[in-house]
């Protein structure tokens, strides 16, 4: 607008060779001269106060519409140079115009209302864009927006779009009837209307009732429509729309019924020259993942071809936001392969190191968990891609929420009988140990969920090597010696559940070192008698699960009735082998439950008991189920 002073400058002094002067009003002619004087020092001159504004609002509210033009192209001069918060007084002359009927009137106070708005207050200073709303200015804006004039369709729409930057007008502006003709406008052929209105409509998907109003108002086919818009700031407006609006799962099935086309558009525009649009891209796609439909729809069409190239980009939004959605693809098992076999693997070990970001980090080993929930094969390919030895060198110094992670993915990882002896040579214990006594409950939980995966193993052989868990005995930490007391003793039932069950898996390895170690403990045998003869059921958390980021637990929570009972009767075994004679070898009432089929144990009713116990353990340890 910076033509507008000559503009100004020339429509007043045109009025005094065409001897207009006589026409006006005694005080509309001094308002005109004293205008005229201001603008010529405008450098120094304060328009929204005292004279300078007296003037304006005079020519304002004048009947002449050539002395409104001109108070109108002033303001939005003034207004284009210099934006600071205003009062009632400069709203009251702009909204006074902004309701005329000329176009160019229009066409100026809706750019300087425009320009007022876009003012961001402090705490002691009135919001331009709260008292416009305030004072009716969304009314006449709507009006403007279905004028045929595109210059007042443009002004008004991002008057509109500032407005709609505060979320105290937001749901304003949505029950104000102007989604409808923002909505028609983002299909203007004029592209300055079609950012303006993409704009506002973005502006609106930041809560649930106006993303709602604007799904009722039509603008979902729009902006699917517009994804494919030649401009990239209508790209980034609607691709960011969009992912706001997915974050809903009825609208998330809305979209699936309705608009085919989509994830192939978004795909799409992952390779667009603009990073930004890139980064919305992915991040749309990642909120349309947290439905199974899409989670297959997006490898379908080939979307992990470029989430791979995103992943490994140099931009952490970048990183980010292809890193959040590959973990929401990878939870659907049909994935799991093709994510591997595109290449996966490596790139997100590397991102376990990314100290930049532990939102990275976490979206990396929570994909890493999922990829390894259904399928041995992949488990096998994730531990010799490297990601056990990352993570023991890693866990212990990333933060809390990247330890919880990390010890679920082992966790899972253990379940496998063909790697548990490859994780123990590596050392895993070493890490995990210490972990079990974290500030944090979960990591507490999950690092003994991984100690007691890596402790138990179905159809064990005399070459089962039991030695790594006597190297980590009293070391570090304590080590299993210390951890397992503390659960034993803990006022938890799911850390007393874990610790009895993992001392029967250490008591069925055969090994006469981890025996011998479990018999003579002072520390642990008082804490076991204590559990067998107990019939008060102890509280019970939401804790112990290797869980993928926001995802089930691992660990099913201990109820306090039967769960408590399980607990009894598993110390009970315990001690009935540690009280025993002890020749080395187990008790078949503790190791019924790996017994072959056929054995004289199914036979009794304490055995058949037994094994439903033992089998309701195993199954709450080694839960695989897909996180999020």
């Amino acid at each position: 607008m910076g033509v507008v002073s000559s503009c100004c400058d020339s429509c007043f002094h045109s009025r005094r060779s065409q001897q207009y002067e006589p026409l006006l009003l005694e005080n509309e002619r001094e308002a005109v001269a004293d205008l005229l004087q201001f603008l010529e020092n405008r450098t120094n001159t304060n328009f929204f106060t005292g004279d300078p504004l007296s003037a304006l609002t005079t020519l304002s509210f004048s009947d002449n519409v050539d002395l409104q033009r001109s108070a109108a192209l002033a303001f939005a001069e003034i207004t284009e140079k210099e934006v600071r918060p205003v009062g009632r007084d400069t709203l009251d002359p702009i909204l006074f115009l902004l309701s005329s009927h000329d176009t160019e009137v229009q066409r100026a106070a809706s750019a300087a209302l425009g320009n007022l708005a876009v003012n961001s207050a402090s705490d002691r200073e009135p919001d331009n864009k709260l008292l416009i709303v305030k004072l009716g200015g969304l009314e006449p804006l709507i009006r403007q927006m279905l004028s045929p004039n595109v210059e007042v369709q443009c002004n008004a729409v991002g008057c509109v779009t500032n407005l709609a930057t505060h979320d105290d007008n937001k749901t304003k502006i949505a029950r104000s009837g102007a989604l409808v003709p923002l909505t028609r406008l983002a299909r203007s052929k004029d592209m300055r209307v079609q950012r303006n209105a993409t704009g506002a409509l973005l502006n609106m998907t930041h809560s649930d009732e106006n993303r709602q109003q604007l799904v009722n108002a039509g603008a979902i086919p729009v902006l699917v429509s517009l994804l494919n818009s030649m401009d990239t700031d209508v790209q980034y407006y609607c691709t960011t729309a969009l992912s706001n609006i997915a974050v809903d799962g009825t609208n998330r099935k809305k979209l699936a019924q309705s608009e085919p086309k989509l994830v192939t558009s978004l795909v799409a525009l992952m390779d667009s020259p603009s990073l930004k649009v890139q980064c919305q891209a992915a991040l749309a796609l990642r909120n349309l993942a947290s439905d199974e439909k899409y989670q297959l729809e997006i490898v379908k069409a080939d979307g992990l071809t470029s989430l791979l190239r995103l992943l490994q980009s140099t931009y952490l939004p970048l990183i980010l936001s292809s890193a959040a959605c590959v973990r929401n693809v990878s939870i659907h098992p049909q994935n799991e392969s093709p994510i591997i076999e595109s290449g996966f693997l490596q790139p997100l070990i590397n991102l376990l190191s990314f100290k930049d970001n532990e939102e990275v980090q976490c979206h990396a080993i929570s994909t890493l968990r999922n990829l390894a929930a259904s399928s041995e094969k992949n488990k096998t390919a994730i531990v010799k891609a490297g990601a056990i030895q990352s993570i023991k060198e890693l866990v212990l110094e990333v933060p809390m929420n990247v330890q919880s992670e990390m010890t679920a993915c082992v966790a899972v990882l253990a379940l496998s009988d063909e790697l548990k002896g490859q994780l123990l040579e590596m050392g895993i214990c070493e890490a995990l140990i210490p972990l079990t006594n974290s500030p944090s409950s979960e990591v507490q939980g999950n690092s003994a969920a991984a100690l007691g995966n890596l402790s138990s193993k179905d159809g064990r052989t005399a070459s089962d090597d039991y030695s790594a868990f006597n190297d980590v005995w009293d070391k570090p930490d304590g080590g299993m010696h210390r951890y397992l007391y503390r659960f034993l003793s803990s006022t938890d039932a799911t850390f007393q559940h874990i610790a009895v069950w993992t001392i029967v898996q250490l008591l069925e390895s055969g090994d006469p070192q981890l025996i011998s170690n479990i018999r003579s403990s002072t520390l642990l045998n008082p804490s076991i008698r204590q559990l067998a003869s107990s019939r008060t059921p102890t509280p019970t958390s939401s804790v112990g699960t290797p869980r993928s980021h926001h995802s089930q637990h691992s660990y099913q929570d201990t109820d306090t009735g039967e769960g408590q009972g399980e607990i009894q009767l598993l110390a009970r075994r315990i001690l009935d082998f540690v009280d025993g004679e002890g020749d080395g070898a187990i008790p078949r009432s503790v190791s019924g439950s790996h017994m072959q089929p056929g054995s004289s144990l199914d036979e009794s009713s304490s055995g058949r008991e037994h094994e439903e116990l033992r089998r309701s353990v195993r199954e709450a340890f080694g839960s695989s189920s897909h996180g999020h």
